[in-house]
């Protein structure tokens, strides 16, 4: 199966946690001997928000805002790239085209954010539909989709299951903003039902139940047209 698998900076970097970094190369690796095609996107967690904060408070526009995160975003897929493929690792994938092809290649591809106005969500439903991807999985750090912050509601109610419909009616945020931090980007949505890529949201703080939302087996929450 081509399967991607969305990495939320906020589950690996924030702050970077290596022993978990180390884990996912670990699955990566036992997914392709599996069989599977694998493209990865990582998120530059908290660094990527602090130096967003940053150039706010020096008064640069979003765009730039964005451009700083997307640089993290880069680095956090570089040292993973390292762990996977040690010092004959390539250059990390800044199109879609690039990622695509390495797959092709039986590579496991490992990228960062592409172009400011666009989350690393967004940038892995784009990867899913251009490698016509049968699931792509986002690792969050909560456990699937919620009607409310689950962080800050004890009373929050985990859906199983959701149509890409009904999605806006539970997301806080409708649009993009530099530095949106929420389960699933608005932008992504519209790619992925267009594409009708199957999504499962789950919990990465464990790489096992990434594992377990490739078998099949009842986890999160699943996101289909």
């Amino acid at each position: 199966m081509k399967l991607v698998i969305r990495i939320g900076g906020s589950v690996i970097a924030s702050p970077f946690n290596p022993k978990l970094m180390n884990a996912y190369v670990e699955l990566l690796l036992n997914l392709k001997q599996q069989g599977h095609r694998i493209a990865v996107v990582v998120g530059g967690g908290s660094l990527s928000r602090e130096l967003i904060n940053t150039a706010k408070a020096m008064g640069l526009d979003e765009a730039a805002q964005d451009e700083v995160a997307i640089s993290v975003s880069r680095l956090t897929a570089q040292l993973m790239m390292l762990k996977l493929q040690g010092k004959e690792a390539g250059s990390v994938p800044v199109t879609t085209e690039d990622i695509a092809r390495s797959v092709e290649q039986d590579s496991i591809a490992i990228m960062g954010g592409l172009k400011p106005g666009m989350t690393t969500d967004t940038v892995a439903a784009l990867v899913a539909e251009k490698m016509g991807a049968g699931l792509l999985i986002k690792a969050s750090d909560v456990d699937g989709v919620f009607d409310k912050d689950p962080k800050k509601h004890g009373d929050a109610k985990k859906f199983d299951r959701l149509r890409y419909d009904e999605l806006p009616k539970v997301l806080e945020k409708k649009h993009h903003e530099a530095g949106i931090h929420q389960v699933i980007d608005p932008e992504a949505i519209k790619v992925l039902r267009k594409a009708r890529v199957k999504t499962v949201v789950v919990n990465g703080c464990k790489p096992e139940n990434v594992l377990a939302a490739v078998l099949g087996k009842k986890i999160g929450t699943v996101i289909s047209s």
